[in-house]
């Protein structure tokens, strides 16, 4: 199992570097070039909730990123060190009075474009949020 882990600056410069690891190690796992951007949209989406909403751009946190491949899958962790939030309290972006809002589709987008979904509050505080994508079937 290849396995990367960095702890990325709080800023938009991590967002991209994150976002073309992912899409380098899932051209390797074998996503055509739908199932790339795909995966690379939901990383670059999680990504910016670290930087922008969990860390706030605080130049003094970092946002901590792995990204393991095996045969079977590819798992990106992506955690803030910020104050932390409750995921249940986030409105439903389908609901009609949310449907124009510019703000709030990023987890719907992630869920749709990952096999499995997590997230949980991250040890010593803030937010961690796995994203795995299986090796489609051949």
């Amino acid at each position: 199992m290849d396995k990367i882990q960095e702890a990325l600056e709080s800023t938009l410069e991590s967002v991209d570097k994150a976002e073309e690891l992912a899409l380098r190690e899932a051209e390797k796992l074998g996503l055509d070039e739908d199932g790339q951007q795909q995966f690379g949209m939901a990383v670059r989406e999680c990504m910016v909730n670290a930087v922008v909403h969990g860390n706030r751009y605080n130049s003094n946190k970092k946002v901590h990123f792995s990204i393991e491949r095996s045969e079977e899958r590819l798992i990106v962790t992506i955690g803030d060190e910020g104050a932390g939030f409750d995921f249940k309290s986030l409105p439903d972006p389908l609901a009609p009075e949310n449907l124009l809002r510019q703000s709030g589709r990023g987890f719907l987008l992630m869920q749709a474009f990952v096999d499995e979904f997590d997230l949980h509050s991250r040890p010593g505080g803030g937010t961690e949020v796995r994203l795995v994508k299986n090796r489609p079937e051949s």
